[in-house]
């Protein structure tokens, strides 16, 4: 500006600063926040695991599938605890840089604060001594006036006033020399402060800018060890076996091979009848059924997922 005494431009960047550091803090707060709800979701799935029944009567190979699904549960509950302490960790570290900025910033401030007071200060004084200075010219130009017809009377009145102009110039040069000293001490200070902040800028800036790109990498790594887990289970799935799961079910409760034989007819009403005993047909081992029907989608469900095919993509 071209006001000596102005701080428009100074107040604009520290305006813009303090805007910044609002800034950090808003996006601490929400890490903070996303922490607090990947622990409560954390927590609450590993409850559901634990707690919740889910085919515990289910026997064999789908049972080792299911139990491989409640364990990798727990683990994605367990995977949101740990993301919910490493956000809390990274809001800590943002607070920490936000902080260390402002502890910073705070010193030039103060430098800046005594420069522009001290400045406005002596701008102040120069433009009294100035005014005085101008009212003594003007005083001794309306006594030399005077003096034309009242010479001798006003002879040592005169005398005393141009010495008193005379240290009244003296001292408003004195004050502009001053003042030209504390401009210049201003404006060197000035540029230092500009370019610490400008400095301070492009750090919180690049800060933020790593620290959300850090917080996205760290939600897809989450995502991906979820999956990871999530594909633990589509390979205990995938030796599932139909047949196997109804032999061992069939081998553990079996009663044996052969079908009850007919019921022989005996008589108790005539004793003198002696009828030809029927013979009970041999029995006859029970064949099992033809092989079991290859599980099939309905038309609005998905296919089932084999290891070989499938992507994380």
């Amino acid at each position: 500006s071209t006001d000596l005494t102005s701080t428009v431009g100074y107040d604009s960047i520290i305006q813009h600063l303090n805007d910044g550091r609002k800034n950090c803090k808003e996006f601490e707060d929400f890490l903070k926040e996303r922490a607090i709800i990947e622990e409560k979701y954390g927590k609450e799935l590993i409850n559901l695991s634990k707690k919740k029944p889910c085919g515990q009567t289910e026997l064999n190979t789908l049972k080792r599938s299911l139990d491989v699904f409640k364990q990798q549960m727990d683990n994605v509950g367990q995977g949101h605890i740990q993301l919910a302490q490493t956000l809390r960790k990274e809001a800590k570290k943002m607070e920490d840089f936000r902080e260390k900025q402002k502890q910073h910033r705070k010193k030039i401030e103060l430098i800046m604060e005594a420069i522009h007071k001290n400045r406005n200060l002596q701008y102040k004084k120069t433009m009294e001594v100035k005014q005085i200075s101008c009212c003594f010219l003007q005083y001794g130009a309306l006594l030399y006036l005077s003096s034309l017809s009242h010479f001798w009377q006003l002879f040592l009145k005169l005398a005393q006033t141009k010495s008193a102009l005379e240290d009244s110039d003296r001292s408003y040069q004195q004050s502009i020399s001053t003042l030209e000293k504390i401009r210049e001490e201003w404006q060197t200070e000035h540029i230092k402060a500009c370019e610490f902040f400008e400095t301070q800028e492009c750090e919180r800036i690049n800060y933020f800018r790593n620290a959300l790109w850090l917080h996205v990498n760290q939600l897809s790594q989450d995502c991906v060890q979820n999956d990871e887990k999530y594909e633990e289970i589509r390979k205990s799935l995938e030796m599932c076996s139909i047949e196997k799961d109804i032999d061992f079910f069939v081998n553990l409760r079996k009663t044996g091979s052969l079908a009850p034989a007919p019921v022989v007819y005996e008589n108790y009403y005539n004793t003198q009848r002696n009828p030809t005993p029927v013979r009970s047909p041999v029995p006859v081992p029970i064949a099992r059924r033809g092989p079991l029907p290859t599980p099939t989608s309905a038309p609005d469900e998905p296919d089932y997922a084999t290891v070989d095919n499938y992507s994380l993509i």
